[in-house]
């Protein structure tokens, strides 16, 4: 959810820096253009400079400020520490907000979230993230990478398994018990 706001966020920045650029304010676009960091990260991540941009983004108001307020709001649904039952009510206001939002990248986002508002519900409600999935994820960017020059992708495909999945292995003379050899 918070990648596809992100998403939104930015469709909402480039579109702006396009009619900036189109309104022949060159200094500004590139002023703009330069937001874009400051705008996707989290807040607390903000180096002085991007907070500084941000704030100036968030005084300027307009759509790229309501943009930033919104993608705030769903990362605001995922906070640690809140109830299903609150999850249920910001859930339900952050949908309402987005349908009268009037920015079509977030109108969208609004009906995704609702078309699968009992599966992100029920995420939270398990305690399911994507934490688990991004780790795997990345070890096996690492092992790919460190597989370079291996003959084929069958031994690429066995370190992965090796490092990462839960695999059973066979001594060579227990292949012959198996029916295998």
């Amino acid at each position: 959810m918070v990648q596809l706001a992100n998403q939104a966020l930015d469709e909402v920045r480039r579109d702006y820096w396009n009619e900036l650029r189109r309104a022949d304010d060159q200094q500004a676009a590139k002023r703009f253009k330069d937001a874009r960091w400051c705008l996707l990260k989290r807040p607390e991540k903000l180096t002085d400079e991007q907070a500084a941009t941000l704030a100036r983004i968030k005084a300027a108001g307009g759509e790229v400020s309501r943009a930033y307020t919104l993608k705030e709001a769903v990362r605001g649904i995922f906070e640690p520490g809140l109830s299903l039952e609150d999850v249920e009510i910001l859930l339900k206001r952050l949908l309402s907000r987005l349908a009268r939002c009037r920015l079509k990248p977030f109108i969208r986002l609004g009906k995704t979230i609702r078309k699968h508002r009992d599966g992100i519900l029920a995420a939270i409600r398990l305690g399911i993230n994507q934490g688990r999935t991004e780790a795997i994820n990345n070890k096996v960017r690492l092992i790919t990478r460190r597989a370079y020059g291996f003959h084929s992708a069958q031994a690429a495909l066995a370190l992965v398994l090796l490092t990462c999945g839960p695999i059973s292995l066979h001594l060579p003379h227990e292949l012959h018990t198996l029916g295998t050899g």
